[in-house]
């Protein structure tokens, strides 16, 4: 490839990772400010852990739910309209978030958010795949941000309640701001969103997407007639014990004896939040190492032994928080750090068993198993927070993500029967 190509190529691959790094980012920003509000949620409206992980459930079930059309959209009408519409969806949701008085709006905010929230990882995903030639490390970058999303989130959101006195409304309506700004520059990106297929010998065209119920069918059987349906499997024990794990996981780690609340400024500041933001912070390496690994190992043995030592830390949880602070904060990191290194895992090989003219559909799909069928996580952790308790609920999430591993190990089989 001459000079001029190269430049063209790495000027549209750094161009479609920052487009797809800022959304990313702005994305689980807001999903883990949640679990932080939960907490305020929790004690001003006097309700349970029940009825709040059913509530969030609900919202977290669109930001799934919504990824299957936003795929069949992503292959028709293109990515970068799908993320602007994302970013300025899930900004609105916070605004509306800002004036809700009871738990019923606040319901009606955590739909939109989802419905929003949902079009982001279909359109990106599929946008890193078709676009950019280095798919490898812009996994990396796209995971990092991600991950930066999900450690400022909670920081963020505590901060801000901190210095707002608790004032949940106030904080929602400063955090719709960022998600404003940046649709302004997505809507602003020059991006070739199918230079990466085009380069493979495709077309440079944008695909004509599916167009009718029954190509919609054909397109969703072809998928599922393979190696998919084990990939989709694995995806949905992830998503639940993704979910189930995060969103009561600043609460439970109020309640360990080993973390108490302490006096700070006439205000009462409370660890367990900045210890849920460490853990996510980890998680960026994570991210960052996973998807390096995705170009360097079998992507199934990647979901085989991060799976694997999900279940493990589930089960080790309990026991080492009660040891002391200093192994809690470091089987924590073990935590957050496989947590998300499966992630570019399990992106690349849906990449690696669906066609390319069928990618944003196949990632519509992965997402309605990690984040529809996933958000069964929340109403599971807190119904079983709610009637049995902590530890039974680690044993379930142990489960999920044995059940993951086998898969993995499967997948790993076949492959090398290939």
């Amino acid at each position: 490839m001459d000079g001029v190509g190269s430049d063209t190529v790495n000027r549209n691959d750094r161009a479609i990772t920052g487009l797809v790094m800022l959304a990313h980012s702005m994305v689980h920003t807001y999903e883990f400010a949640f679990p932080v509000l939960i907490t305020v949620w929790l004690a001003q409206f006097n309700t349970t852990a029940a009825v709040i992980g059913g509530i969030v459930g609900v919202g977290l079930a669109l930001f799934g739910l919504g990824a299957l059309p936003a795929g069949v959209l992503a292959d028709r009408i293109g990515s970068q309209p799908l993320i602007v519409a994302s970013l300025v969806g899930m900004g609105g949701s916070f605004l509306l978030l800002s004036v809700a008085p009871n738990l019923v709006v606040i319901t009606l905010a955590l739909v939109v958010w989802g419905a929003a929230a949902s079009v982001y990882h279909p359109a990106g995903l599929s946008l890193i795949t078709r676009g950019v030639e280095e798919r490898g490390t812009a996994f990396a970058y796209h995971g990092t941000a991600g991950n930066v999303g999900t450690a400022l989130g909670p920081f963020l959101t505590t901060v801000l309640l901190f210095l707002s006195g608790d004032d949940w409304h106030l904080v929602a309506a400063l955090l719709a701001l960022p998600a404003l700004a940046g649709a302004l520059f997505a809507l602003r990106a020059n991006v070739n969103e199918t230079a990466a297929v085009a380069a493979d010998g495709g077309t440079s065209k944008a695909n004509p997407g599916i167009d009718s119920l029954g190509e919609f069918v054909a397109t969703s059987r072809k998928l599922f007639v393979g190696a998919f349906v084990l990939v989709f499997a694995a995806v949905m024990f992830s998503g639940i014990y993704y979910r189930g794990i995060l969103t009561f996981l600043p609460e439970l780690l109020s309640g360990f004896d080993v973390i108490r609340p302490v006096e700070l400024f006439g205000r009462e500041f409370t660890p367990a939040n900045y210890i849920y933001t460490f853990l996510l912070g980890v998680g960026v390496l994570g991210q960052y190492v996973g998807g390096k690994l995705t170009d360097r190992v079998p992507l199934e043995l990647g979901l085989a032994v991060g799976y694997g030592t999900l279940g493990l830390v589930a089960l080790a949880y309990l026991p080492v928080a009660a040891v002391g602070v200093v192994p809690l904060l470091a089987l924590s990191a073990v935590l957050g750090f496989f947590l998300f290194l499966v992630q570019p895992f399990y992106q690349a090989t849906v990449a690696e068993y669906t066609p390319a003219d069928a990618r944003g559909l196949s990632y519509g799909y992965t997402y309605l198993g990690v984040f529809g069928v996933g958000a069964l996580g929340a109403p599971i952790a807190g119904t079983a927070l709610q009637y049995l308790s902590a530890g039974p609920l680690f044993v379930i999430l142990a489960a999920f993500a044995g059940g993951a591993a086998a898969i993995g190990v499967v997948l790993l089989r076949m492959s090398r029967r290939r």
